[in-house]
């Protein structure tokens, strides 16, 4: 997505960002569905992250205690692109209106 982001550095050396405002909207929309993509998965991470055992035997017990971790491991993985997603948009629509 980045790629569509005119990166060069500004006249005079000090870094940073230009943007190419008839693109900026194509990226911010791609990073907004990019969101929602996460907030559908988050539901699906939620079940992985509480999944109950199927019988009360013990090979379902230790299906329950091996599965549950790594379902709250994704969860927490999302949360975290989710926030990381949020920032980003954020950032570009302030780049935007000063554009």
């Amino acid at each position: 997505m980045a790629n569509e982001v005119n990166m060069s550095a500004p006249a005079g050396g000090g870094g940073g960002f230009t943007f190419d405002a008839d693109k900026i909207d194509a990226v911010i929309k791609k990073w907004q569905d990019l969101q929602a993509d996460l907030k559908r998965d988050y539901a699906d991470a939620n079940l992985m992250a509480n999944v109950k055992a199927p019988g009360k035997e013990f090979a379902s017990g230790d299906w329950e205690k091996l599965a549950n971790p790594s379902g709250k491991a994704f969860l927490e993985q999302n949360s975290k692109m989710q926030e990381y997603v949020k920032n980003y948009i954020d950032a570009l629509t302030a780049a935007k209106q000063k554009i």
